[in-house]
C-alpha cells in the first residue's frame, strides 16, 4: 500500500513538472530543484495526497505552503546561478527554503512563528540541506546583521515596497515581493541600482500578509 502511495505521488510530481514547463517555467535549474524536493514532506500527513496539486495548502497558524507554480515563478525571477547569498522572508513550511538551498550558496530565512521555524528546520535537516540559517523574528525588517544579500525573496504580501529590504541588497541585487492590498497583490521584480530601482510587475497574486513593523499590523 505504501509503495502504491509513493508511486501515485511520483506520478503526480512528474505531471506537475510537465505542467510548469507548459506554463512558462523555462529555467532548468529551477525545474531540477522542484524535481528533487519532495513537497509531501512539507505538508501535514493528512494532506500528502494533495502535495502535487498546483495550489496553496494550509500549514497551520493561518499560514500556507505556496502554490507550486508561484514558487517556480518567484524562484525563476531571482535569476539564481549558484553563487548567491539569498534572504527569504517567511520560512513557513520550509519548502521554498529548500528550493532556494538547492540553487544558492547560502540561504538566510526569517519566520515569525517559532513552531513553524522548528518544523522547517527538522525538514531541512532530513534533506541534508546544511546551507540554511534560520531566524525567528520580524521579517519585514530583514536580517541586517548578515546583509548585504544578492537576492531577497518575500513570501508574504507587503502593503508597500519594503525600502528597508532594498537597502540590504547589493547594487544589482534582486528583490521579489508581492505588494498590494490584503486580498490582492502584484508580484514585483525589483533590481537595486545606483539611482532609482528597476521595477517590473510579474502579475497578480495572493499571499498571506507580511506582518511586522514595516508591514501590516495583526
Amino acid at each position: 500500500m505504501e509503495h502504491q502511495i509513493e508511486s501515485t505521488l511520483e506520478s503526480k510530481h512528474q505531471q506537475l513538472l510537465t505542467s510548469l514547463r507548459g506554463s512558462g517555467i523555462h529555467d532548468q535549474r529551477v525545474l531540477d530543484a522542484l524535481a528533487t524536493i519532495p513537497r509531501e514532506l512539507f505538508v501535514e500527513t493528512t494532506m500528502q495526497g494533495a502535495a502535487y496539486d498546483d495550489r496553496a495548502l494550509g500549514i497551520g497558524l493561518g499560514q500556507t505552503i505556496s502554490q507550486p507554480f508561484m514558487v517556480a515563478v518567484m524562484t525563476q525571477a531571482l535569476q539564481l546561478h549558484g553563487s548567491e547569498r539569498v534572504l527569504e522572508i517567511g520560512t513557513g513550511s520550509g519548502y521554498q527554503t529548500a528550493i532556494l538551498a538547492r540553487l544558492a550558496t547560502q540561504v538566510y530565512s526569517i519566520e515569525r512563528y517559532q513552531q513553524l521555524a522548528y518544523q522547517a528546520a527538522c525538514r531541512l535537516q532530513k534533506l541534508h540541506l546544511t546551507n540554511v540559517s534560520l531566524y525567528v523574528g520580524d521579517g519585514s525588517l530583514g536580517w541586517p546583521d548578515e546583509a548585504p544579500y544578492d537576492r531577497i525573496l518575500v513570501t508574504a504580501a507587503a502593503p508597500t515596497i519594503p525600502a528597508r529590504l532594498i537597502l540590504q541588497l547589493v547594487c544589482g541585487g534582486i528583490l521579489v515581493v508581492p505588494v498590494g492590498l490584503r486580498d490582492h497583490q502584484d508580484l514585483l521584480f525589483i533590481r537595486r541600482t545606483p539611482d532609482q530601482p528597476e521595477i517590473r510587475n510579474l502579475g497578480g497574486c495572493l499571499f498571506v500578509p507580511l506582518v511586522g513593523a514595516e508591514g501590516w499590523t495583526e
